[in-house]
């Protein structure tokens, strides 16, 4: 039969030709969508050139989302050009967001191979790897309004908020480095408390101004201060240490001040803010917990003599 009519497809010879397997022309092919144009005369079915033609165009709506209901409208005249492009352009946007999403994996998955992570830190690769553009940022956003909602300070909780921490779409082995370590430090409950607690000593109460040692942390002019005194060799007990804070922080509330310190040494809140730049692309400024820790012995000195 096919010598005699070349032009004539039996189902097995469409399905090499397309790529498609049997099976799924068959189906399309009983719910109306590519229907045979005859039938040999042992009821078998034959299609010809336009039944081509005609799967690639069932394939290529059903590639954009398309159920075959709205495939038969399409093909029957009742869906618009119009309404095809809408989900051409809604297909199109899913799959950037496919791409970006398998960058992101391929980044974390590259890590793992070139570091020579342990089984533990695999895993924990692998999970992240496998987090969608979304879910990464809902880490975020639940970690954000544990520690940072409620804040009596609006200005600061919104600008908080609206802090991105996410991982780009096309990663750096170091930030893939750094975003691997924040969303696990991001994940744990005792992070998000010793933060929350150096958080609420450091955010500004309507009415009563900045709380004593907010500075510390806000203006980074006190740890370069100390960073010079360290580097000539001040001891933090000494009386040059004393004149050091009473340069610093005049007549403030010193216990406060501390609090705030061993608060913030506590939280690692120099190793977050370090990461969270990194994550960013950023060059993050030095890590100030070696100054941090001389000052809050200086205070403690102080506050014994």
């Amino acid at each position: 039969m096919d010598d005699e009519r070349p032009d004539v497809l039996t189902i097995g010879r469409l399905a090499h030709r397309t790529g498609l397997p049997v099976r799924t022309l068959r189906f399309w092919s009983d719910e109306g969508v590519v229907p045979p144009v005859a039938r040999s005369a042992g009821g078998y079915r034959l299609y010809d050139a336009g039944s081509v033609a005609r799967v690639e165009l069932v394939r290529t709506l059903r590639e954009l989302g398309l159920g075959l209901d709205d495939v038969c409208r399409v093909l029957s005249g009742r869906t618009t050009v119009a309404e095809v492009a809408e989900v051409a352009d809604a297909h199109v946007a899913a799959l950037d967001a496919r791409i970006r999403s398998l960058r992101v994996s391929r980044a974390v998955l590259s890590t793992v191979a070139k570091r020579g992570s342990t089984v533990e830190e695999t895993a924990l690769m692998n999970r992240l790897a496998r987090l969608s553009a979304a879910e990464r940022e809902q880490i975020v956003d639940e970690f954000k309004e544990e520690v940072f909602g409620g804040l009596d300070d609006p200005r600061l909780r919104d600008r908080i908020r609206a802090y991105g921490i996410a991982l780009p779409d096309d990663p750096t082995p170091d930030q893939v480095d750094a975003w691997i370590e924040l969303a696990e430090l991001v994940r744990d409950p005792g992070f998000r408390t010793r933060l929350r607690t150096w958080t609420e000593l450091n955010t500004p109460v309507p009415g009563r101004g900045r709380p004593p040692g907010a500075s510390i942390w806000w203006a980074r002019q006190i740890v370069q201060t100390v960073a010079e005194v360290r580097r000539g060799g001040t001891a933090p007990e000494g009386p040059a240490a004393a004149e050091v804070l009473s340069a610093l922080f005049g007549d403030a509330d010193r216990a406060a001040v501390l609090r705030s310190l061993e608060a913030g040494i506590e939280a690692r809140a120099e190793h977050y803010r370090g990461l969270v730049a990194r994550v960013r692309g950023q060059d993050p400024s030095p890590d100030a917990t070696g100054e941090l820790e001389w000052l809050a012995r200086a205070l403690r000195a102080a506050d014994r003599s």
